[in-house]
């Protein structure tokens, strides 16, 4: 090859002949070593070598165990040993193991999994790894109680110690932890109460408790996003939850009493909800079931009453619905029944299913059991909006029955009337600063991509994408830019995927940002699946980053709304779905992974729909993009590529862009101007003064304005309008939107829901909005 380049790929970490690569300090090298030791040497370290580069030499990386470096430090440290591993022989010592540890200062993640550690958490050894930021000691055999010296962490945001023997009680002053957004404490031996300092931690996001022994009542929760304290001994009160709650799982449990069906109704972001196997009584909310976010529902175990109804309506992302063992009467609702793809269990209960496949108990046996516990609604509560009571006496049946299905319709017809008193949330979000880290967020996200079918992201090989594109061949490219070109290609495995390849300076560096780019995996992203280098052996140099995502083909959004033809046009409910999905595709974003990406120039054109019609983003501010402009002459991001994630009102500005989506998706007509924008504005505010609805629904596409719910179709407009509001101050946050979209949704299927009920007045069924 003499006097030829050669071309060779690199993963981010290979790049030990870079200029301005930093060999890992000396000192930081024996700590690795020291470590290994420590831990006896075990298998998953065996590619760990004396000669080992742990910052910039890829050859000893795992899956299991890894390094990664910032110049010449150590800031994260994973090692994953296999699962169900031994305690360590007697000689461990923890405080030697923590010691040498804290001889690598610049820590920031540290994974130590499955490794037989035993022994209390040594907190004064612990403390003076002050820049650490995650932590998962997960599957080991550390007890004792948290040492106080966590609290002088002041940068840890995330705390994973599942699966250990940890006791005593949750402390108090976790509450001296500013930034701690999730901890996790699943599967120990934590006892008594929870303190009620956690109502102080602002930032706690995500608190998993799950399979303790704590007992009584739990504090206000209304931070929290995700809740997991199955399988312990709390109650009898059910908490008191937030609105943006994501996900609550209470199952075995010992919670009494009721539901508080009015908060849980508002939770327009619950996705999951698990109280199974406690002693709840009383009527079951069936509206949990058409909550517009819920997809997991198990109420199994109960003892809830009420009366089904056949009519009732399901939100469209519930997948699975557990009611077996209750007292319910009735019939299954149509839309579980006719549910392909859905997971509807409810045996053990009095309905009229025709289903012998989920055996019933006669309809005696539900009402003799109710009587015998002293459960009957009462009368006429449900119908001024009270909770429903837990009464003793005895009540005529005949009564009970009718009384329970026209208060449920009764509620039903009139939840759209009662938008206004609280219809459009300003500053909902102002104890949630997207600034902070979402951990919640972010790991829901991650534990979901499994489902999603996406492929693990990884290091490519140029052959490979060579093969994939058949040599870059000029019928595989889809397009150019300023920062390189964009190809249409096919893994060996079949998976179609677009590739970008960038021309990059010598003098750029590439580990923070493969770190970014791998962690933009999202449902509503087109998400990064993997990178690779090419590298001039010769000049020492990458030349080419080439960037694998997902190939999204199914066209873009203003193809199903203002260039839709006819039976390809979104309805209205599909419009809003749609919407909620770039809102949280945008809430990822700017929240999700750290640091966040904002001033992403969303358009929706950049907005792709896959074959399931699941919207996904399709460009974004990757920083590495503008660098790259910068070393080739261009004039690139009019900021500084470190500040990429800092730009001044950088979220608000997505939330314009967002602003002018929405026109387009209210209106059906394409906007490409903004003096467009100012017009349509104009008409939105006479719209939304107007007296009646009918100056409204004619601003609305006419393919889907005959299916618009007046109090859904005003929603959208009004966060439309805060959305491209003049100040960026005065524009909404994404937490605000998302809320607001979907009570959108929810009076939509709240209006379609009443119009099909047998009991609402009759009227011409004018459109089906096929939500």
């Amino acid at each position: 090859m003499g006097g030829h380049a050669l071309l060779i790929l690199l993963s981010v970490a290979s790049l030990s002949l870079l200029p301005g690569a930093m060999p890992l300090q000396p000192s930081q090298a024996w700590s690795l070593f020291k470590l290994r030791q420590l831990l006896g040497d075990p298998p998953v370290l065996g590619t760990w070598r004396n000669y080992t580069d742990f910052c910039y030499g890829g050859d000893y990386k795992t899956a299991s165990a890894f390094v990664e470096c910032y110049e010449d430090s150590v800031t994260q440290l994973h090692i994953m040993g296999e699962p169900g591993a031994r305690p360590l022989p007697t000689t461990f010592s923890i405080d030697a193991f923590f010691t040498t540890l804290s001889r690598l200062p610049d820590l920031k993640v540290l994974t130590l999994t499955n490794l037989g550690l035993w022994g209390p958490l040594p907190g004064g050894k612990i403390s003076r790894l002050q820049k650490l930021e995650i932590v998962n000691v997960s599957s080991n055999y550390l007890y004792g109680e948290l040492p106080r010296g966590l609290s002088q962490l002041g940068s840890l945001q995330t705390l994973v110690a599942d699966h250990n023997m940890l006791g005593g009680k949750l402390p108090g002053w976790l509450k001296d932890m500013p930034l701690l957004a999730v901890l996790s404490l699943r599967n120990n031996t934590l006892q008594g109460t929870l303190p009620e300092s956690l109502k102080d931690m602002p930032s706690l996001r995500s608190l998993v408790l799950a399979s303790n022994n704590l007992s009584g009542n739990l504090p206000e929760l209304s931070n929290l996003q995700v809740i997991d304290m199955a399988n312990n001994a709390l109650g009898p009160k059910f908490p008191r939850l937030g609105r943006k709650v994501a996900s609550v799982v209470l199952a075995g449990n010992k919670f009494s009493d009721g539901l508080p069906a009015d908060m849980l109704a508002s939770c327009y972001l619950l996705e999951r909800l698990d109280v199974s196997g406690n002693r709840f009584v009383g009527p079951f909310p069936a509206a949990l079931l058409s909550l517009p976010s819920m997809e997991y529902l198990s109420i199994a175990g109960n003892r809830f009453t009420g009366r089904l109804s056949g009519n009732a309506s399901c939100g469209e992302n519930l997948r699975f619905v557990d009611l077996s063992s209750n007292l319910l009467t009735g019939s299954l609702p149509g839309c579980l029944l006719a549910a392909p793809g859905k997971t509807v269990l409810f045996s053990a209960n009095c309905l009229s299913t025709g289903d012998d496949s989920q055996s019933q108990h006669p309809s005696p046996f539900c009402r003799n059991q109710a009587l015998a516990v002293g459960i009957v609604p009462e009368q006429g509560r449900e119908k001024s909006g009270a909770k429903a009571g837990v009464v003793a006496g005895i009540v005529l049946v005949g009564a009970l029955v009718v009384s329970a299905a026209v208060v449920f319709v009764v509620r039903k017809a009139r939840l759209p009337k009662a938008r206004p008193a609280r219809r459009l949330v300003e500053h909902a979000s102002s104890a949630y600063p997207s600034n902070l880290l979402a951990d919640a967020r972010y790991i829901s996200q991650t534990v979901k991509l499994g489902a999603l079918g996406i492929p693990a992201y990884r290091s490519f090989s140029l052959v490979e994408l060579e093969a994939a594109t058949d040599n870059f061949q000029v019928s595989s490219l889809m397009g150019q830019d300023a920062h390189g070109q964009m190809y249409r290609g096919r893994l060996s495995n079949g998976t179609p995927v677009t590739i970008r390849s960038l021309k990059v300076n010598k003098s750029q560096s590439f580990t923070r940002h493969i770190e970014m780019i791998s962690k933009l995996r999202h449902r509503h992203l087109v998400s990064a699946l993997g990178h690779c280098f090419q590298y001039n052996l010769d000049e020492s140099t990458v030349t080419h980053l080439y960037l694998v995502f997902e190939y999204v083909h199914n066209g873009n959004l203003r193809g199903r709304i203002s260039q839709g033809t006819e039976g390809r046009k979104l309805s209205w409910g599909q419009r809003i779905s749609t919407a909620i999905g770039v809102a949280k595709g945008i809430q990822f974003l700017h929240g999700g992974i750290i640091p966040g990406l904002f001033a992403n120039n969303l358009k929706i054109t950049n907005i792709l729909m896959d074959q399931n019609q699941v919207p996904k983003i399709g460009s974004y501010n990757i920083p590495i993009l503008s660098e790259t402009m910068k070393s080739e002459g261009g004039a690139g991001s009019k900021y500084p590529p470190d500040r990429i994630c800092r730009v001044p009102n950088g979220d608000k500005i997505d939330m314009y862009d967002f602003g002018v989506i929405l026109l387009e998706v209210i209106s059906g007509r394409p906007i490409s101007s903004i003096y467009e924008v100012e017009m349509m504005k104009e008409q939105l505010q006479s719209a939304l003064t107007a007296q009646g609805p009918s100056k409204r629904s004619n601003l609305v596409d006419p393919a889907v304005s005959k299916a618009c719910s007046d109090d859904s179709m005003r929603t959208v407009m009004e966060i439309c309008l805060r959305c491209l509001a003049k100040e960026p101050t005065q524009r909404p946050s994404v937490e605000d939107v998302l809320w607001n979209l979907q009570f959108a949704a929810q009076v939509q299927d709240d209006s379609r829901s009443s119009e099909e009920s047998p009991l609402s007045p009759s009227q011409p069924h004018a459109q089906s909005a096929h939500d």
